[in-house]
């Protein structure tokens, strides 16, 4: 299998099973509810995971939750760690919606300190930090291919944190002492404060997956500073660390990129209470892992026309055999997922169901084709629906048709009766 590799621009070949495979993806800085896109480096990790596991991997993946970070504070003055934990409550509950299985590991920034404290004494032992006024500093220019990772010159690098203490204007913070108004804070033998975003991850993917591992994942967004400041910091004190780094496009609202300061954002929750798991599932298939994706109406209601098409497909009958090399080939060649999209709905169309129940189960949709039994409640609402209708009271039977929807299924009208629907 071939996947691209951000450092070296080109496309990197993993080893044949049965070789570990480490997986270490960024997750989210925890302050409030956490929008759909994401729920993208979740998804597509985990899918990852688990086509490398099918070929007969170990694999061990990993997804991180910031719950130490100025963002956090900002939120939540005098309540941080309380906001944290709700926000990390959150976070689990809306991923744990689309069905799929949990990282085998989900680290907390707060459950990592002992590591993260050690971590910065190496750099201040090795002389690639310098404590200043309480903060400690990594020294960019101790590390020659800074900037390697998102193609920047060391010269070309702008100050990231501003303080006239510092050394360099490129050195950025491993730790940060306590401000006015934080309400958590940690004993280090430079000082009272917390760390820093960079040496958090760097202290929980060497805890939870050794010095070295095969890949890194998280957002484009999140190649310059955060990943270009985990690998100075894990190389420096001779970690080899992340042998790929890969970078999912990120999710755009309407052509933008979706994003809590311009307003834009649709949770994760909002998102599966309104087109449900299977749905939104599909949608993340329709764009390589690497490509930008749009979110938006229009795109949605396509992603629920595929998977009622493929959900039909499966309640028909076997008619044909497909080909799985074809399938196995679209993934192999860099998890090319809209490839292995196009697959399943020819796998649909003829007829060859057993690849298609196979090659859905990939993306933990191997449930789609099931057919399910309205609860009582829903069934009576279909059935005043009936009789609104009969009474020619329309207005009623469009309340109810939104309340049935509203309950996650659709109903539709056959001959003198109707058929309930699960949304997906």
């Amino acid at each position: 299998m071939r996947l691209q590799d951000t450092l070296s621009g080109s496309l990197v070949e993993l080893p044949p099973p049965p070789e570990p495979i480490g997986i270490y993806v960024c997750g989210p800085t925890v302050y409030q509810r956490a929008h759909i896109g994401n729920a993208r480096p979740f998804v597509v990790f985990t899918w990852l995971a688990r086509w490398l596991r099918a070929r007969g991997h170990d694999v061990r993946l990993v997804h991180n939750i910031t719950d130490v970070n100025d963002k956090i504070y900002e939120a939540a003055p005098g309540h941080s760690a309380e906001r944290a934990r709700d926000a990390t409550r959150w976070y689990l509950e809306d991923t744990a919606g689309f069905g799929l299985e949990m990282p085998d590991a989900q680290p907390l920034a707060t459950e990592t300190m002992p590591e993260i404290i050690a971590l910065i004494r190496e750099l201040l032992d090795s002389g690639h930090a310098y404590v200043a006024d309480g903060d400690v500093y990594f020294r960019v220019a101790s590390f020659e291919s800074y900037g390697a990772l998102s193609g920047q010159r060391p010269d070309q690098v702008e100050e990231q944190e501003p303080n006239a203490a510092k050394e360099d204007p490129r050195d950025f913070a491993l730790w940060k002492a306590t401000k006015e108004g934080e309400d958590t804070s940690w004993e280090a033998p430079w000082g009272v404060g917390r760390p820093g975003w960079h040496i958090e991850c760097s202290a929980m993917a060497a805890k939870e997956l050794g010095p070295e591992f095969w890949i890194h994942g998280g957002g484009l967004d999140l190649v310059f500073p955060h990943h270009e400041n985990e690998r100075a910091q894990s190389l420096s004190v001779g970690h080899p660390f992340a042998r790929i780094w890969m970078h999912n496009g990120m999710l755009r609202f309407t052509g933008e990129k979706m994003s809590k300061s311009l307003g834009n954002v649709e949770t994760i929750r909002d998102v599966l209470d309104e087109w449900g798991a299977q749905t939104a599932l599909v949608f993340f298939l329709t764009a390589h892992w690497r490509k930008p994706i749009d979110f938006s109406e229009e795109t949605m209601a396509a992603a629920r026309s595929q998977a009622e098409t493929l959900r039909n497909a499966l309640r028909g009958e076997t008619r044909a055999t497909g080909e799985w090399s074809a399938f196995e080939a679209a993934l192999e060649d860099d998890f090319n997922t809209p490839a292995a999209l196009a697959i399943l709905h020819e796998w649909a169309r003829s007829g060859a169901l057993g690849e298609l129940r196979r090659g859905l189960d990939v993306f933990g949709l191997g449930t789609l084709g099931e057919r399910r039994e309205a609860p009582v409640d829903v069934v009576a609402l279909a059935d005043a629906r009936v009789r609104a209708r009969a009474s020619r009271d329309f207005a009623e039977a469009d309340r109810l048709r939104d309340e049935i929807a509203g309950a996650g299924w659709e109903v539709r009208d056959v001959g003198e009766g109707y058929e309930l629907v699960p949304r997906t």
